[in-house]
């Protein structure tokens, strides 16, 4: 299979250097749609190519573009959205497709504008209706590239034998046209449309090196949870260990992975008040990251107003920081500051305590049911079905989002049974502390165990 999958590719390669492309310019200009066959709720008025509802379609006419930069300027209005195509057919039955999608209150809002749909899904809504934004698409050899307003946002190798299921068999890399089509109640309004070939040889595109970086799709999660419509972020991502934005977008982009990024806040911490939230969130509003604060100790409430708090995404914080019932400030993640005279009336003490910060006006409790050092090799022998019972039961009252959490693998099934069965959602975390994310491995497991599904996912109330 190696070799006929390493023939195949090299077929393609050959195929995609030597085929004869149109050529390069305007699509649409805003005078004419004659290059383009149109259906449904369709106009051209002021300059402006209108698509309307559902039904509408342009299928540029006797497409055969293989490698090249497309560019389009683009709104929506309350309510539209559809999709860019390409290397796709008059019927649209293969290809990839782009989604053109600006409303932040859509409940599917993990494919937002960008999103290379079931590939590379995107949850960052990067403009708003009625505002005016580029989309630049690349194809090269068997990369795939997009921007919004200059900003990479997308950037997938197609490997050789890429995953996909049924439903998006189609979705791979070949030759055609392009098409825009509507999907939703408003409108979608280009300005222009322009297209430039790319000629792979006097490029020096070089094709066995995109081969090399493309991933082994077939032992990847990842692309599964995008193939079956499934959110794909990271709720809870640091800037540790040597990572900069740079370095978090790169990473997002190449795993498909989209990132929260969250500074830690309060005393003692990064930011340790409202002027310094204020700075991080003009600093990082315009990169590609949704915004999470985690709110740190229990004087957070009172440490930041929440005017600053409810400018985030989101709002989430954990149990790890206490004061014990000697009145002893404990961080329990530090057996110096974790004083256990008794186990079994610490452990009590630690579930009395998270049923209280589930009081805190916060979205997600993250790190969840940790216990300290001392206790972690009998997580299940603490968390008895009494002591599970009464936290599910006080999460759900509270409404708060539980986080699975990759790095300390918790909670445990029983309790995301628990907290499912009582209709809780969820978010996935890594809370890395180092450079190099990981790929949410103990949540997708979870994921699977217990049989989450999009509709128990936490919808992040998105800014811009």
């Amino acid at each position: 299979m190696k070799t006929i999958s390493f023939l195949c590719a090299g077929l393609c390669c050959i195929l995609l250097l030597s085929c004869s492309q149109p050529a390069s310019g305007p699509l649409f200009d805003g005078q004419s749609i004659d290059k383009w066959n149109t259906s449904g709720q369709l106009s051209l008025s002021d300059g402006l190519l209108t698509l309307s509802g559902t039904e509408a379609r342009a299928i540029l006419k006797d497409g055969k573009y293989t490698n090249f930069t497309l560019s389009l300027e683009l709104r929506t209005t309350r309510g539209g959205k559809g999709a860019l195509w390409f290397h796709t057919d008059p019927a649209l039955t293969k290809g990839y497709r782009i989604a053109i999608n600006n409303d932040r209150d859509d409940p599917v809002w993990w494919k937002m504008s960008g999103s290379l749909v079931a590939v590379r899904n995107l949850t960052k809504s990067f403009v708003k209706e009625e505002e005016w934004f580029t989309l630049d698409l690349t194809v090269e050899g068997q990369a795939i590239s997009i921007r919004i307003n200059g900003i990479p946002v997308v950037e997938y190798i197609e490997p050789a034998d890429p995953f996909r299921t049924g439903d998006y068999a189609g979705a791979r890399l070949s030759e055609g046209t392009f098409a825009i089509t509507g999907e939703g109640t408003g409108t979608i309004e280009i300005k222009q449309i322009t297209v430039a070939t790319i000629d792979l040889k006097k490029k020096g595109t070089d094709l066995q090196a995109q081969s090399a970086e493309a991933a082994d799709e077939q032992t990847d999660d990842i692309i599964r949870l995008h193939q079956e419509d499934f959110p794909v972020l990271d709720y809870h991502v640091h800037l540790k260990g040597g990572l900069t934005n740079e370095g978090a977008a790169e990473q997002s982009r190449r795993t498909g992975i989209n990132y929260a990024i969250a500074p830690n806040c309060g005393i003692g911490f990064p930011i340790t008040d409202d002027a310094g939230v204020i700075n991080f969130l003009n600093e990082m509003r315009s990169e590609p990251f949704i915004l999470a604060m985690q709110a740190e100790g229990r004087e957070w409430v009172a440490t930041f107003s929440q005017e600053v708090r409810d400018e985030f995404d989101y709002v989430f914080t954990d149990a790890l920081t206490f004061t014990d019932s000697k009145g002893r400030r404990s961080r329990i993640w530090i057996p110096e500051e974790t004083w256990i005279e008794n186990e079994q009336e610490y452990m009590d003490l630690i579930v009395d305590r998270i049923c209280g910060v589930l009081q805190e006006p916060m979205d997600i409790y993250v790190n969840p049911c940790f216990l300290p050092p001392q206790m972690q090799d009998r997580y299940d022998e603490f968390w008895t079905e009494e002591r599970m019972n009464k936290f599910v039961d006080a999460l759900a009252q509270s409404g708060k989002v539980l986080e699975i959490n990759a790095r300390y693998k918790i909670p445990n099934e029983a309790i995301i049974r628990k907290a499912k069965a009582a209709g809780v959602k969820f978010s996935f975390g890594t809370n890395n502390a180092e450079a190099v994310v990981g790929k949410l491995e103990y949540c997708v497991r979870m994921k699977e165990a217990c049989g989450l599904t999009a509709q128990d996912m936490y919808k992040p109330r998105i800014k811009i």
